[in-house]
């Protein structure tokens, strides 16, 4: 049964600073683009950052250019998002999602790149 599982999501103020994971069972992530989907309140559900199977190319959304960082470690089967510099915007549940072939910029366009989802993790940035 393939699993997706994100952790690290919480409360964090302003400035502040959050790493999220997520690791895979039922699958290795090795063979599999990997991104992150946030939804805010309000919002539909939008790819924020995408990663390549070799970890060579990333895609980020404007929204979070130059603060939020993708990796991933498939030897951990793991896949992993630095949030800095968070802003009250930020706030919204965080998707992990394994996008299989998927090209890093279409996966991260939208759910029809994506293949499997995880069931979220809530991170929430007061002013």
């Amino acid at each position: 049964q393939v699993q997706l599982v994100e952790s690290g999501g919480g409360l964090a103020q302003s400035g502040g600073s959050l790493r999220l994971s997520c690791t895979a069972s039922g699958f290795s992530l090795g063979f599999s683009t990997l991104g992150w989907f946030r939804q805010s309140p309000g919002t539909e559900r939008e790819g924020i950052s995408c990663i390549s199977k070799n970890g060579g190319t990333s895609y980020y959304a404007d929204s979070v250019k130059g603060r939020f960082i993708i990796s991933r470690d498939n030897a951990k089967n793991t896949v992993y998002l630095q949030m800095n510099n968070l802003k009250p915007e930020d706030t919204g549940i965080y998707y992990c999602a394994s996008g299989g072939l998927s090209a890093v910029r279409y996966m991260c366009s939208g759910d029809a790149g994506v293949d499997d989802w995880g069931k979220g993790t809530l991170v929430i940035v007061s002013s």
